[in-house]
Parts: C-alpha cells; structure tokens; sequence
C-alpha cells in the first residue's frame, strides 16, 4: 500500500528535507544511524514504530522523575531516534539529512560563546549589572520575566535560553532561592516575549518570509506588542501566585564576583557586542523593501567565531560546552522526520475537517498540534493552505502567537525549553520536571491565548 501524498497550496508533492550533516561531534549518532538503519522491517512499518516511538519518549521524560531513574532527555531522545532506524522507518541517508544544519550550526556557536561568558565571570558581572536595581525577590523575577522576554524578541528565544540558563543558576546560588521557579521564568519569559517580532523564533521567521510583505515588522508591532507585553505581565502574577513561597519581600543582597579569566571575558564582550550588531543588521535589513533575510546562523556566528580564534583555554571551552543537547536535537530532528514520513499527522490533520480560515480555531489547532510535531513543523504545514488562499495578515499574526506561545504548554512545545532543562542537568542542577512545568503552562496557556483571541478580536 502507498503512502499518502499531501500536496501544497500550488499542487506540488510535499517535500522536506535538509543537508546532510557533516560535524564530527555526532559521531556517536551517526555511527547508531549507519549501524542500525539497514536492519528495517516491513512488519514495524506497519506498526507506525515512528509514532509509537515519539509517544514513548513524550511518556518517559514524563516520568523519568517519577521514578527516580537518572536517565538524561537527550539518551531517552537518542533511544526514540534510534528505534525508528532499527525498524527500517527512516534510511540512514534520511535521517542525516533530516538533521536541520541551521539550527545545529547555531546552537553550537551560541553554546560556545555562553560557556566563554559564565566561565570568563562576564557574565556574573552582567548579571551584576542588570539585576542590582532588584531590591527583593518579587523585583527579581520582574526583571527577569520582561527583561528576558524583551530580549528574545530581538536576540531569538533560543539564545537567551542558552545564555540565561546559567544565569539563573547563578541567581539562584547568590539569593539562596530553588533554581525551579527562576528557571520557569526565564522559559516562559523568551517564549512569550519571542511573539512579538519576526526574528524573535524560527517559526515567526517562516511566516515573516513565506506569507507576509516587507513590512513585517510594523505588522507583527501593530497585532502582537501590545498583547505580549499584557502575557508577560500575566506570566509574571501567575509564577507569583504559584510559587508565593519563593517569592516574597526580603532583601536581596547583590554581591559582585570577581572576573576569573579578564582576557577571556574581554573576547567574550566583544563576541557579544557582535552578535548584537549583526542582530541589529539583519532588523534593519528585514525591515527595509526588498530587503535581504540575514540567517539567523550569521548572528550566531558573530558571537562564536571569536572565541573560538581568540580566546584563551578554547580546549576546555570545547571540552565542557552543553554537547548533549546538540545530541538530542539531532536526534529529534531524526525521529520527527521518520514521524512526519508516515503521514499519521497530516492525515489526521487533513481528515479532521477543522477550518484555519477563524483564529479560534487556527490557535487551538496551533497549539495542540504543537505538541505532538514541534511549531516550525506545524507551521510549514499550515503555511501553504493560508497563503494558497489568501490569508489576511491578522490570520497569519494568529498563526504566529499560536504556534509560539504552544511553547508555554508543554515542555516539548519549544526548543528553547528543552535547551533550559538540559543545559540544567548538564550543570548538576536538578531541572524542571514534566509536571513542573505543565503545572505553570497549561493554565498560563489558555489565558494568554485567550488575551492574543481578545486583542485580535479588538484590533480591526
């Protein structure tokens, strides 16, 4: 029997696809992908293994903490990956290519800069800087709930997750606080701050490029701001009322930690400063007519190259930077390319017989969806039935704050989550668990949600 064929708005098969992979540090992924993908079997095709496989692993980082088994995500990721090439459900060649280089190559960059920068004492001091005016720990997570969540609209949610992870380890050791409310701060701040610009997530990138004019901008400004910036209030009073116990009136006392290493964190000011402008760069050119898309793997690069040519200790740096989630994501990428090869989503998608043409129904369909195929998936999935038939800018807007905001949801909602939680562990800290974080993000889901359907509703 064939497999089902889904076609885009212009009738064209459905293809996906990435370049192959060729960094060396995966080489214990790409030995299990060469190792094992020859042993397939029609039977397990049958059985949609790929699927099975993605429900397994959303059910054991689930309960991976239930029962005290000190299993990493990335190894339980690896091991979903890892039984979809066992089966035969994605080839060797497949799988490579599925792993999407962009976000790989970007992660590694941002990794390496983050690891100069805590391991230099920047940015300690930075965060001296930024927080000192915290007089209390209510003021704290203030400040870190729109400081962050400014930030990732313009530096991308994923690097603040990357470099805000050990920075709120760091706050959490200097105040005496649990790391578990700072860290779902700093999650949920860059998910909901990202919404509001075009650069602020992948997701936001592909419609800004795919079905939006030049002025994407002013768009995204005109329909998302302003109810973004009432989500991050939101955020703010709910981890406050949840986690009253942690946050309340007493002082904080800020101290300033010495530089360890002033010619690394001299490299790592300039990397930054960098990646800024490049950053700055790629909103002046997007913004302008015509103007050209900057990848986002170039800012990411801005902050990297230099620390790796010139700082000090770069072997160590190399040595200890977060390699385990540059693991998991590769394995995903594997994984929700052999799910999506099955065609199990796109037909229930497609049978279900629920319109994207009403922005209920488009954020509900969003976030849901979300869970289960990852929001850039969904989202260049949804993207050719709306530009095919002439979607309004306010609709692909809903798509946009729908799609990110299913990040709050759950903990698989966004790979900025996931990047937070390992980078965590990776540092001996104990995490946010399933239940942790679905205990904050579903309810603050539903109520940003219906804030985003409020603010469409009003704005004509």
């Amino acid at each position: 029997m064939s497999e089902p064929t889904f076609l885009t708005a212009a009738g064209q098969p459905w293809v996906t696809g990435r370049l192959m992979l060729q960094t060396e540090p995966f080489i214990i992924l790409k030995l299990v992908i060469i190792g094992t993908g020859f042993s397939g079997s029609y039977l397990f095709h049958l059985m949609n293994v790929p699927v099975i496989a993605l429900f397994c692993v959303f059910g054991a980082i689930a309960f991976r903490q239930v029962f005290r088994v000190r299993v990493q995500i990335w190894q339980i990721m690896l091991c979903g990956s890892s039984a979809a090439l066992l089966t035969g459900s994605i080839s060797p060649t497949a799988a490579l290519r599925a792993i999407d280089l962009d976000i790989m190559v970007f992660l590694f960059w941002m990794f390496l800069a983050g690891r100069a920068l805590e391991s230099s004492g920047y940015l300690a001091q930075l965060a001296y800087s930024l927080f000192r005016r915290a007089k209390n720990a209510d003021a704290l997570l203030f400040f870190i709930v729109f400081g962050c969540g400014l930030l990732s609209a313009f530096l991308m949610n994923d690097t603040v997750a990357i470099v805000g992870t050990p920075l709120m380890l760091m706050l959490a050791r200097q105040h005496g606080m649990h790391t578990r409310p700072l860290l779902l701060s700093l999650a949920f701040a860059v998910t909901t701050g990202s919404v509001m610009s075009p650069i602020g997530n992948p997701q936001n990138l592909l419609i800004a490029i795919k079905g939006l004019p030049s002025d994407s901008f002013a768009l995204f400004g005109r329909y998302l701001v302003l109810p973004t910036i009432a989500n991050l209030a939101a955020t703010f009073f709910m981890l406050k009322f949840l986690f009253r116990e942690h946050f309340g009136k007493g002082e904080l006392v800020h101290e300033r930690d010495p530089l360890h290493d002033a010619r690394m964190a001299a490299v790592s000011k300039f990397s930054l400063i960098a990646a800024i402008l490049v950053t700055g760069l790629k909103i002046v050119l997007t913004a302008v007519p015509g103007g050209y898309a900057i990848p986002i793997t170039w800012i990411a690069a801005a902050a990297g190259i230099p620390v790796l040519l010139f700082s000090p200790g770069k072997r160590e740096l190399m040595r200890t930077m977060d390699w385990s989630t540059l693991v998991f994501f590769a394995a995903m990428f594997v994984l929700m390319k052999s799910v999506w090869e099955t065609g199990f989503f796109q037909g229930f998608f497609h049978s279900s017989g629920i319109g994207l043409t009403k922005i209920p129904s488009l954020m509900a369909v969003s976030i849901l969806m979300s869970q289960l195929i990852s929001n850039v998936p969904l989202v260049a999935l949804c993207l050719p039935s709306l530009t095919g038939g002439g979607a309004s800018p306010k609709l692909l807007m809903a798509l946009a704050a729908g799609s990110t905001i299913a990040g709050n949801f759950l903990i698989f909602g966004a790979a900025s989550n996931v990047i937070i939680v390992q980078n965590a562990e990776t540092r001996g800290d104990d995490g946010i668990s399933f239940t942790d974080f679905a205990r904050v993000g579903i309810p603050l889901t539903i109520v940003q949600a219906m804030i985003y359907g409020l603010a469409f509703a009003l704005i004509p």
